[in-house]
């Protein structure tokens, strides 16, 4: 066992349907014994692989938060083979706030594994999940979105494995997905020992793990969280564990890999000259910063490097040195 600090009001090994909170002691001015209650959903029947479904890595990705709460409201334990674990609001200062990072102590959750259990309540989120749940899970799945600053279609996030039959897995489970796209991670991806994300601790412990990226743009999109909850309960049937549900005919996933990110080099507001899923070329023009503050100021022009799609855009207009306007994928 772990020298966790965070206690948990759920029996893992129990069977049922389990609701509760993982209790982070946090002292503050006006609650001395204060506690952060992370909500949390186990759901096992008998035997079967142990998956972990988390949402609110980031606190402004809202789509999976939604998907995740209405799968825990629905499934009751008849329904499932194996254990379910369900974590909505996994930075729950973040999460409660609606920001990336946490309120309390500026954390990115899904920069800081493996954490840290006597650190700040970000690394001691960050040291529970790698160091109590993941090491009983068989699958992983990260639920992402472009959040308040960028904009992705559906999007899965996979590496190509790092055996035969994790390989053969993480594509089974892309397809079951049924994602309009992939981003294939071509190096990395998983099992890098200095990783410092949640897909990273994942590998460390040899969990199959995927990812996605979810809308975002600080909207919920009732077309991306439809594609959500389906694709969730399809990678349950997948991997056994929701043996009741029929999917429906898959739709296809075009795979790609990064190849090009457009950063703005100017303060301003930018005026982008295409959308996602545009087709674009090596030199391409990607759009214009313009000066406000000095309006006889020539707006800069910032251009394409590679040939590809448009995977993300940046969705707010006022830009600084070093913001990601795009990234493009290129065809694996």
């Amino acid at each position: 066992m772990t020298d966790t600090l965070i206690s948990s009001d759920i029996d893992f090994e129990v069977d049922g349907k389990h609701t509760g909170y993982l209790r982070l002691p946090h002292s503050v001015h006006r609650s001395a014994y204060g506690r952060i209650l992370i909500p949390a959903v186990m759901i096992r029947n008998g035997d079967g692989p142990t998956a972990l479904f988390m949402a609110g890595n980031h606190g402004d990705e809202y789509e999976a938060q939604i998907a995740l709460g209405k799968l825990c409201r629905e499934l009751e334990a008849a329904d499932i083979r194996g254990r379910l674990i369900i974590l909505t609001m996994a930075n729950f200062p973040a999460a409660q706030a609606g920001t990336r990072t946490s309120p309390i102590d500026g954390g990115n959750l899904n920069r800081t594994f493996p954490g840290n259990p006597l650190g700040t309540p970000t690394e001691m989120i960050a040291h529970y999940i790698e160091e109590v749940l993941l090491p009983k899970c068989d699958y992983f799945f990260d639920l992402h979105s472009g959040g308040s600053s960028l904009y992705y279609p559906p999007t899965l996030l996979r590496g190509l494995g790092h055996s035969p039959r994790e390989r053969d897995e993480l594509i089974n489970l892309q397809a079951a997905f049924d994602a309009p796209y992939a981003w294939v991670f071509t190096s990395g991806g998983g099992r890098e020992t200095k990783a410092r994300t949640a897909m990273g601790g994942a590998g460390r412990k040899g969990v199959i793990t995927l990812m996605a990226e979810l809308g975002g743009g600080g909207a919920v999109s009732p077309e991306v969280l439809a594609l959500t909850e389906r694709g969730v309960r399809r990678m349950l049937h997948s991997i056994g564990m929701l043996p009741g549900y029929e999917p429906d005919a898959t739709n296809g996933t075009r795979e790609l890999t990064i190849t090009d990110s457009v950063v703005a080099y100017d303060n301003g507001l930018f005026e982008p000259f295409c959308d996602v899923e545009d087709e674009v070329k090596d030199g391409d023009a990607a759009g214009q910063i313009h000066f406000p503050e000095e309006p006889w100021r020539d707006a800069k022009t910032v251009r394409f490097q590679h040939d590809g799609m448009v995977l993300c855009k940046r969705v707010p207009g006022r830009v600084e040195r070093g913001d990601c306007l795009f990234q493009v994928g290129s065809d694996l």
